[in-house]
């Protein structure tokens, strides 16, 4: 565990201390380090709120000024119960912990927990903390559990780091995608139809159509073709596949087909799709292939569905429903590695047109419990490897971490602000094939079992667009911008003018509206900017007169008056950025 985790860590059970020594009977779960803090789970009577902070965080600076010590002590199991007898979450965690293991307890200021470590020596080397918010949570994330307090706090090495991620997090709330999807009309979320299932409104779909046109020519450039599926599918379908088996809890409830529908009607029931994978095998299945006609590159845009529980959803980063960027290869043997390091490439390009620069990957090596002959685990992971290497990706190994089904890279953006997003995906996969008998006939006449690599770039463009928000701060560049100029009148005696510049771009491809409304020059810019249009084409009587327009940039301030046609080539180039 890294110095800062460990520190972390550390300043969660300073907070436990202090929560104990202000409140009653408080009932204690768990408190891990995270990404920039800590938490931890309390069951007490009095309900937390930010008015308690100040007297908690005093709390906890009196304990980090005191330089307590951590002290570890190793005891029985017969021990830790009677010492957390009132303590019943930790009875339970106490249970989790494997036969044998040893019983670990940390304690601190008065303050004694089931923990396996490890903590700084002392309270004095706990950095600066600070608290930022408390939230419910389910006890094990059920809510069959009792909810539980979470509080949240941040914690950094100096006063001056802890300042910086504050400002940092402040640049967050600024840019925040549920805020600015209100304030710029993109999207929203109603619960009239349903938590976690997103409507895209005008501007929203806009960008979205941008997104979808680029992501399809590019890929039928890079040989793919495009599949479209159903929604939903029979159980039987989800059985084989083994979603059934393993992901049941992540799927919508079944749909019951009404009996007696026509002679041949079944009356198994049907679930709406969480994948798309079993359906693009569907496809590969209604034909027989040999060695020639593949690499198969088949890509969709597919809508899944997830019951995703209340607790997890956030805005349109986790949703219900979602359209995956989904792509399935099917290869030979001796094309896997060659289509491996062309997938790499395609998807570094691809997240590189968005304005992501720094992207880093991860690669999931074999588990201890896994499908497939180790031979061709082998054969996966080098070729992972290989392309990885061979395009110059910055990778850690992660070891074990491969799915049950195959290896796989995870890749992940930093956006603006330094924070990372995980986005593409190549996941090799030996069980789709075997479950679902899939064969080519190689050049020995004999059939064989297809490589099937499963790959998405984007994630989901409902979660790929609440990271864009962000990213930029909804001042999208110019070829994603909804609305990419605004004419503006300044009189009503130019606004036909203006209709008709609107008209010529439109007829362009520009996505441009125009500002008729009654009100001064000034508060039309004003209203631009705030929507962040990328381009203003201010048009007075004398410009309708020279025919020309008065250019501002949302970047660069105003550009001064120049023909339409000198506009249209400065908007090519910014188009092109």
């Amino acid at each position: 565990m890294e110095t800062i985790e460990v520190m972390r860590h550390s300043a969660a059970h300073v907070m436990a201390a202090a929560v104990c020594r202000l409140f009653k009977d408080v009932k204690l779960d768990i408190g891990p380090s995270t990404e920039d803090g800590f938490y931890y789970d309390f069951d007490l009577e009095h309900r937390l709120a930010p008015e308690d902070f100040p007297r908690i965080e005093a709390e906890m600076k009196a304990v980090i000024a005191e330089g307590l010590p951590f002290e570890r002590a190793e005891v029985s199991r017969e021990e830790a119960a009677k010492i957390f007898a009132s303590q019943p979450y930790k009875l339970e965690r106490l249970a989790d912990i494997p036969e044998g293991e040893a019983v670990s307890l940390y304690s601190c200021a008065g303050f004694t927990d089931l923990c396996r470590g490890p903590h700084v020596a002392t309270t004095a080397q706990v950095g600066a903390v600070k608290l930022m918010s408390v939230a419910g949570s389910y006890f094990r994330g059920s809510e069959k559990n009792p909810m539980l307090q979470r509080l949240y706090g941040m914690a950094e090495m100096t006063r001056e780091a802890l300042d910086a991620t504050l400002a940092r997090i402040e640049q967050a709330k600024l840019r925040d995608h549920r805020r600015l999807g209100r304030e710029l009309d993109l999207f929203s979320i109603s619960e009239d139809v349903g938590p976690g299932l997103a409507h895209w409104h005008p501007k929203g779909a806009r960008i979205r159509v941008a997104i979808e046109d680029f992501w399809r020519r590019e890929h039928y450039r890079a040989g793919y073709e495009m599949l479209f599926t159903p929604h939903v599918g029979r159980a039987k379908l989800w059985e084989t596949s083994g979603h059934l088996g393993f992901y049941k809890e992540g799927m919508f409830p079944k749909m019951e087909v009404p009996e007696g529908e026509g002679e041949h009607a079944s009356v198994e029931p049907y679930y709406v799709k969480p994948m798309n994978c079993p359906f693009h095998i569907q496809v590969y299945k209604a034909h027989k292939y040999s060695y020639r006609d593949l690499p198969l590159r088949w890509a969709e845009l597919g809508t899944v569905y997830r019951y995703e529980k209340e607790g997890v959803r956030h805005g349109l980063l986790r949703v219900r429903g979602f359209t995956q960027d989904d792509a399935h290869i099917f290869c030979t043997p001796g094309q896997i590695e060659g289509e491996v390091r062309f997938t790499v490439a395609f998807a570094l390009r691809i997240l590189r047109r968005f304005g992501f620069q720094d992207i880093t990957a991860y690669l999931a090596t074999r588990p201890e419990k896994a499908v497939g002959k180790p031979e061709r685990w082998e054969q996966a992971t080098a070729s992972l490897r290989n392309a990885l290497e061979a395009e110059g990706v910055a990778y850690q190994v992660d070891e074990g971490g491969g799915a049950f089904y195959g290896p796989k890279i995870d890749m992940k953006i930093k956006d603006a602000l330094g924070r990372p997003w995980q986005l593409g995906t190549v996941q090799f996969d030996f069980n789709m094939s075997e479950r679902f008998d899939l064969t080519y006939v190689g050049e020995d006449g004999k059939e064989h079992q297809p490589y099937m690599v499963h790959r998405a770039l984007l994630g989901s463009l409902e979660r790929f667009f609440g990271i864009l928000i962000e990213h930029y701060g909804g001042a999208f560049p110019v070829w994603l911008a909804p609305e990419q100029v605004r004419v503006l009148p300044i009189t009503a005696g130019q606004i036909d003018y203006a209709k008709s510049i609107a008209a010529s771009l439109r007829e362009a491809d520009v996505r441009v509206g125009v500002d008729d409304d009654n009100e001064k020059l000034g508060a039309k810019i004003r209203k631009a900017q705030l929507e962040k249009v990328p381009f203003m084409l201010v048009v007075g009587g004398r410009d309708a007169e020279a025919g020309v327009v008065s250019v501002r940039s949302r970047e660069a301030g105003d550009q001064g008056a120049m023909t339409l046609e000198a506009f249209q080539e400065m908007f090519r180039s910014a188009l092109n950025a």
